[in-house]
Protein backbone atom coordinates (compact mmCIF):
# COMPACT_ATOMS: atom_id res chain seq x y z
CA UNK A 1 0.00 0.00 0.00
CA UNK A 2 1.78 3.12 -1.29
CA UNK A 3 0.48 6.70 -0.83
CA UNK A 4 1.79 9.86 -2.46
CA UNK A 5 2.03 13.04 -0.51
CA UNK A 6 0.18 15.40 -1.99
CA UNK A 7 1.90 18.69 -2.17
CA UNK A 8 1.45 21.64 0.94
CA UNK A 9 0.38 24.31 -1.41
CA UNK A 10 -2.04 21.98 -3.40
CA UNK A 11 -5.32 24.00 -2.46
CA UNK A 12 -3.74 27.32 -1.81
CA UNK A 13 -4.16 30.15 -4.25
CA UNK A 14 -1.08 31.27 -6.19
CA UNK A 15 0.15 35.03 -4.92
CA UNK A 16 0.95 37.24 -7.54
CA UNK A 17 3.48 39.78 -6.24
CA UNK A 18 2.29 43.72 -6.72
CA UNK A 19 2.21 45.61 -9.70
CA UNK A 20 5.71 47.66 -9.18
CA UNK A 21 5.90 50.84 -9.24
CA UNK A 22 7.15 52.70 -12.52
CA UNK A 23 11.23 53.21 -12.39
CA UNK A 24 12.31 56.15 -12.56
CA UNK A 25 16.23 55.22 -12.92
CA UNK A 26 17.75 53.16 -14.99
CA UNK A 27 17.36 49.16 -13.96
CA UNK A 28 20.71 48.86 -12.75
CA UNK A 29 21.63 51.70 -11.45
CA UNK A 30 22.37 52.74 -8.03
CA UNK A 31 19.94 55.19 -6.76
CA UNK A 32 21.25 57.39 -4.84
CA UNK A 33 19.05 58.09 -1.32
CA UNK A 34 17.69 61.66 -0.63
CA UNK A 35 15.24 62.54 2.10
CA UNK A 36 13.69 65.70 -0.04
CA UNK A 37 10.91 64.40 0.15
CA UNK A 38 10.61 63.87 3.68
CA UNK A 39 11.43 67.55 4.36
CA UNK A 40 8.89 68.65 1.77
CA UNK A 41 6.50 66.84 3.73
CA UNK A 42 7.50 68.07 6.95
CA UNK A 43 7.57 71.97 5.33
CA UNK A 44 4.01 71.47 3.99
CA UNK A 45 2.59 70.87 7.73
CA UNK A 46 4.63 73.85 9.21
CA UNK A 47 3.73 76.19 6.42
CA UNK A 48 0.23 75.04 6.43
CA UNK A 49 -0.12 75.50 9.81
CA UNK A 50 1.95 79.61 9.67
CA UNK A 51 -0.06 80.27 6.68
CA UNK A 52 -3.53 79.14 9.08
CA UNK A 53 -2.45 82.00 10.91
CA UNK A 54 -1.24 84.48 8.95
CA UNK A 55 -4.03 84.41 6.74
CA UNK A 56 -6.93 84.30 9.01
CA UNK A 57 -5.02 87.34 11.34
CA UNK A 58 -4.55 89.16 7.80
CA UNK A 59 -8.31 88.33 7.29
CA UNK A 60 -9.10 89.30 10.98
CA UNK A 61 -7.06 92.46 10.64
CA UNK A 62 -8.50 93.85 7.31
CA UNK A 63 -12.04 92.94 7.28
CA UNK A 64 -12.80 93.56 11.12
CA UNK A 65 -10.23 95.50 12.99
CA UNK A 66 -9.62 98.12 10.41
CA UNK A 67 -13.15 98.99 8.98
CA UNK A 68 -13.82 96.40 5.85
CA UNK A 69 -12.40 96.13 2.57
CA UNK A 70 -14.20 99.54 1.42
CA UNK A 71 -11.09 101.41 3.35
CA UNK A 72 -8.38 99.73 1.03
CA UNK A 73 -6.81 102.15 -1.16
CA UNK A 74 -3.70 102.97 -2.10
CA UNK A 75 -3.32 105.35 1.01
CA UNK A 76 -4.81 102.76 3.16
CA UNK A 77 -1.77 100.26 1.82
CA UNK A 78 1.22 103.44 1.96
CA UNK A 79 -0.09 103.60 6.23
CA UNK A 80 0.34 99.86 6.49
CA UNK A 81 3.39 99.57 4.66
CA UNK A 82 5.11 102.42 6.34
CA UNK A 83 5.77 100.09 9.10
CA UNK A 84 8.44 97.02 8.32
CA UNK A 85 6.47 94.82 10.44
CA UNK A 86 3.50 94.68 7.85
CA UNK A 87 5.94 94.32 5.03
CA UNK A 88 7.13 91.26 6.76
CA UNK A 89 4.11 90.00 7.25
CA UNK A 90 3.05 90.71 4.12
CA UNK A 91 6.39 89.32 2.53
CA UNK A 92 6.20 85.90 4.80
CA UNK A 93 2.38 85.30 3.60
CA UNK A 94 3.71 85.73 -0.02
CA UNK A 95 6.52 83.32 0.31
CA UNK A 96 4.60 80.30 2.24
CA UNK A 97 1.50 80.72 0.21
CA UNK A 98 3.70 80.17 -3.11
CA UNK A 99 6.14 78.04 -1.69
CA UNK A 100 3.25 75.68 -0.19
CA UNK A 101 1.48 75.87 -3.62
CA UNK A 102 4.47 75.27 -5.22
CA UNK A 103 5.46 71.59 -3.37
CA UNK A 104 1.59 70.65 -3.76
CA UNK A 105 1.10 71.05 -7.30
CA UNK A 106 4.67 69.37 -8.24
CA UNK A 107 3.43 66.48 -5.86
CA UNK A 108 0.57 66.16 -7.97
CA UNK A 109 2.56 66.35 -10.78
CA UNK A 110 4.96 63.48 -9.76
CA UNK A 111 1.90 61.58 -9.24
CA UNK A 112 -0.29 62.13 -12.19
CA UNK A 113 2.56 62.86 -15.01
CA UNK A 114 3.54 59.49 -16.24
CA UNK A 115 6.01 60.34 -19.12
CA UNK A 116 9.28 62.06 -18.11
CA UNK A 117 9.69 64.55 -20.21
CA UNK A 118 5.82 65.63 -19.41
CA UNK A 119 6.76 65.82 -16.28
CA UNK A 120 10.14 67.31 -16.40
CA UNK A 121 8.24 70.46 -18.70
CA UNK A 122 5.37 70.80 -16.02
CA UNK A 123 7.84 71.31 -13.37
CA UNK A 124 9.51 73.83 -15.27
CA UNK A 125 6.51 75.39 -16.28
CA UNK A 126 5.91 75.57 -12.69
CA UNK A 127 9.34 76.64 -11.00
CA UNK A 128 9.36 79.70 -13.53
CA UNK A 129 5.91 80.78 -12.51
CA UNK A 130 6.78 80.45 -8.94
CA UNK A 131 9.94 82.30 -9.72
CA UNK A 132 8.26 85.07 -11.39
CA UNK A 133 5.77 85.31 -8.43
CA UNK A 134 7.57 85.66 -5.68
CA UNK A 135 10.04 87.53 -7.10
CA UNK A 136 7.49 90.53 -8.72
CA UNK A 137 5.36 90.25 -5.40
CA UNK A 138 9.20 90.74 -3.43
CA UNK A 139 10.03 93.55 -5.68
CA UNK A 140 6.88 95.03 -5.06
CA UNK A 141 6.95 95.08 -1.29
CA UNK A 142 10.21 96.31 -0.83
CA UNK A 143 10.27 98.66 -3.24
CA UNK A 144 6.92 100.38 -2.96
CA UNK A 145 6.81 104.27 -2.89
CA UNK A 146 3.87 105.74 -0.79
CA UNK A 147 4.97 109.48 -2.46
CA UNK A 148 3.61 108.98 -6.18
Amino acid sequence: MTTAAAPADRGAPELVAPRSPRQRTKPGAAKARSNFELYAWVFMRISGLLLFFLVLGHLFIMNILDGGVQRVNFGFVAGRWASPFWRTWDLVMLLLAELHGTNGLRTVINDYAERAQTRFWLKMLLYTSAFLVVTLGTLVIFTFDPDL
